[in-house]
């Protein structure tokens, strides 16, 4: 049984072969707009997913630099991967520190508090902007695929829309509430 970390590696190797540097480059790209890894826990994981015959290995030489291990999704990976996909995922509280900040706001002065929430309002509707932009590519260029549930582009494009409407209403949230700690009517 692999943990979390390790599914969203077979994930990853399920698209493509990657080596060690590869996989912890995508955990930092897409796959990192939901679920973050270091450089140190992706090692580690990728051996004991090794370990339990879940991917394989083999090794392509290199030139002037030292050869490097290309791992692949097994068969049991692929299985181990869709079995994990069919069950719910466990129910954790959620840690949101902003949240938590509201939460208290109470006792804070309203302008400054307005400050602070409508600065995070606007990382928000950055990144939102960012995964609109990403979006628009996806529809330009995978508009075959993404509207097919059985390939990977789907996937990746289901993902990217959940991303979307998670920054759309944490910045619509926001301004809520920045709007309400400043005394303002509509806002409320």
């Amino acid at each position: 049984m692999a943990t979390t970390l390790g599914y969203a590696i077979l994930g990853l190797l399920a698209r493509e072969a990657l080596s060690g540097y590869d996989v912890t480059q995508r955990m930092k790209e897409s796959v990192g707009f939901f679920w973050g890894a270091g450089h140190s826990q992706i090692y580690p994981e990728l051996a004991r997913l090794e370990e339990g015959g879940l991917v394989a290995h083999s090794v392509v030489e290199q030139r002037e630099r030292p050869d490097k291990k290309v791992f692949e999704i097994t068969p049991a990976g692929i299985d181990a991967l869709g079995e994990w996909v069919m069950q719910p995922p466990p129910r954790r509280p959620t840690k949101d520190e902003l949240t938590l900040k509201a939460y208290s706001v109470w006792l804070v002065d309203g302008g400054e508090a307005a400050r602070l929430f409508r600065e995070e309002g606007r990382r928000y509707e950055e990144q939102l902007a960012r995964y609109e932009q990403i979006r628009g590519w996806m529809e330009e260029e995978w508009a075959d695929d993404i509207g097919r549930p059985e390939t990977p582009r789907f996937a990746s494009y289901a993902t990217l829309r959940r991303g979307i409407l998670y920054e759309r209403g944490n910045a619509e949230w926001c301004r809520w509430l920045a709007d309400a700690v400043e005394g303002k009517p509509e806002g409320v």
